[in-house]
C-alpha cells in the first residue's frame, strides 16, 4: 500500500489560520485529487483532528473511500455534478450531498431518489462567470436561470439545502480580477434574492469562497468556505 507523508502540524497550523479568516463560516475541506496528492484519508484524518469534519470531493471513489475509511456520517459534498443514472445510483447509499448544475441534473436525481424512497440533499451551482458548470444566469439568461433554479428546487425527492458558485480569478491580485470577482459575487447575491422573491426558495447554506477568496475577500465567506490548496500551504 502506498504511504503518504502528511506534515500534520503544518497543515493543522494552516487550518487554524483558515478558521480565523473564515469567521463564523463553516470550513469544508476540499480533498479532491486524492487530497491534492497527499492521500485522501491521511488528509481527512488530519483535518478532523484539527476540527474540520465537512469535506468536498469530485469522484465516487473518493466519497466511497471516506465512508469506508471511518468517515461514516461527516457531510461530503460532491463538487462534480452528474445526470448519469449509474453514478447517482452508486452515490445515493453513500449519503453524499449532490451538486445540481442544470434542470437535467435535478430531474434525474429527483427521479432516482424517489425510486429509492429517499430524499437527496443537494446544493445548486450557479455559473456567474467561470463558464464551466452551473445554471446560466448572466445577462439575458438571468430570468431563465432564476426560473430553472426554482423549478429544480421544487422537485419532490430533493432537499436543496445549499447554493454556490465558483470564482474564476479570485486568486489574482490585479484590479481587473478584483472587479470581475466582485461582479461574480454581486450576480450570485442577486440570483439568491430573486429566487427567494419569485419562488419563495431559500437556502440554509450559501457559499462562493474558494481558496483565493478566503485569502483576499473574507467578506464573501457567507455561510461556508471551500479551501483546497490553501489547506496545504
Amino acid at each position: 500500500m502506498k504511504r503518504y507523508l502528511v506534515e500534520r502540524e503544518l497543515i493543522q497550523n494552516n487550518i487554524q489560520v483558515l478558521q480565523k479568516k473564515a469567521g463564523s463560516a463553516v470550513i469544508w475541506a476540499v480533498l479532491k485529487g486524492n487530497g491534492y496528492g497527499l492521500g485522501l484519508l491521511p488528509m481527512a484524518e488530519t483535518c478532523r483532528a484539527a476540527g474540520l469534519d465537512h469535506f468536498a470531493v469530485t469522484e465516487i471513489a473518493e466519497a466511497r473511500a471516506l465512508r469506508e475509511g471511518g468517515f461514516e456520517t461527516e457531510p461530503i459534498l460532491m463538487l462534480q455534478p452528474t445526470a448519469d443514472a449509474d453514478e447517482i445510483t452508486a452515490l445515493l447509499p453513500l449519503h453524499v450531498i449532490f451538486t445540481i448544475s442544470s434542470t437535467e441534473d435535478a430531474s434525474v436525481l429527483a427521479g432516482l431518489a424517489a425510486q429509492a424512497g429517499v430524499t437527496a440533499e443537494a446544493h445548486i451551482k450557479i455559473d456567474t462567470g467561470m463558464s464551466r458548470l452551473g445554471f446560466l444566469c448572466g445577462g439575458d439568461s438571468f430570468d431563465e436561470g432564476v426560473a430553472n433554479v426554482i423549478a429544480s428546487c421544487r422537485l419532490p425527492g430533493l432537499l436543496p439545502e445549499g447554493i454556490y458558485t465558483h470564482f474564476a480569478v479570485s486568486d489574482e491580485p490585479d484590479a481587473d480580477s478584483e472587479r470581475y470577482t466582485h461582479q461574480q459575487f454581486d450576480l450570485f447575491c442577486r440570483m439568491i434574492d430573486a429566487v427567494a422573491r419569485r419562488g419563495g426558495v431559500t437556502f440554509a447554506i450559501r457559499h462562493c469562497a474558494n481558496t483565493g477568496a478566503v485569502v483576499h475577500y473574507p467578506e464573501m465567506a457567507l455561510d461556508m468556505v471551500r479551501p483546497g490548496l490553501l489547506l496545504y500551504g
